[in-house]
């Protein structure tokens, strides 16, 4: 299954190798090598610092009532799950995984707040050890009539360094000379909650709002949105995450695996 998008990710990295690229400041290493079987590495991340100001055309977008969601179909998600374990450390598609899991991968698109496609391949994919943590959450929010919808899973070195380039400010953007972040090991990712169809519930805000509604306060969004909120939160830390309160989307692994990147 790891081999299916090998063409993309040639022509993706052919596209963003001239750029150069690394992630946040968290922890400075190497870029770890991509095996064979995951020729395909696209997918992105949020950074672990405070949230940035819009660009001007999009200030004024303050809640998430008109957020444009872009969804898998009902016929993509009827795919029986695979059943084969990995190496936690592997990077996996997460659909994989998960069918029934909802993609809106708002950094292959111009649906972000740069208003350019950071990265060009819409596979999303994550270290196994976090898919099976994931695959816990989904099922808990299935039996709700909910269920995950993805913003930006792994992130590769290269598309931080876009992001820097359009927005080059530390307190907002991980400066890419500073090392790899979580993102960018496979075990971050960016997420919220929608109905089991995939239409929109109330949250606190659309993804990347950079305002005080990011926030896990909740004092400025109305209940419905913040109670939708916290149990994302209270279903995603029983299974393993850690939470980040500046951006209510934004959760990390409580493990890091050994990369087999």
């Amino acid at each position: 299954m790891y081999g299916r998008r090998f063409a993309a990710g040639l022509l993706f990295a052919a596209a963003v190798l001239s750029c150069g690229c690394a992630d946040t400041g968290e922890e400075s290493s190497a870029r770890p090598a991509v095996p064979a079987k995951t020729e395909v590495i696209d997918v992105h991340i949020v950074t672990d610092t405070e949230p940035v100001k819009k660009a001007a055309e999009t200030e004024t977008q303050t809640t998430s009532a008109t957020q444009t969601t872009t969804v898998t179909t009902a016929e993509e998600t009827t795919a029986e799950p695979v059943t084969e374990p990995a190496d936690d450390g592997q990077l996996v598609l997460i659909k994989d995984y998960i069918p029934d899991i909802h993609l809106d991968l708002r950094y292959a698109t111009e649906n972000n707040f740069t208003g350019k496609v950071i990265y060009e391949n819409d596979d999303a994919y994550l270290c196994y050890g976090t898919v099976k943590k994931l695959m816990a959450v989904q099922a808990a929010l299935r039996e709700k009539g909910m269920s995950l919808i993805i913003w930006d899973p792994y992130r590769p070195v290269e598309a931080q360094q876009k992001l820097w380039e359009v927005c080059p400010d530390p307190i907002f953007v991980a400066d890419p000379r500073n090392g790899i972040t979580s993102h960018s090991r496979g075990n971050t990712v960016d997420l919220g909650v929608v109905s089991a169809d995939g239409s929109y519930i109330p949250v606190p805000s659309d993804f990347d709002e950079f305002s005080s509604l990011a926030d896990r306060s909740y004092a400025d969004v109305p209940a419905e949105a913040a109670a939708n909120s916290q149990l994302l939160e209270d279903i995603m830390t029983a299974n393993g995450f850690h939470a980040y309160w500046n951006e209510w989307w934004h959760y990390t692994d409580n493990n890091e695996y050994n990369w087999h990147f």
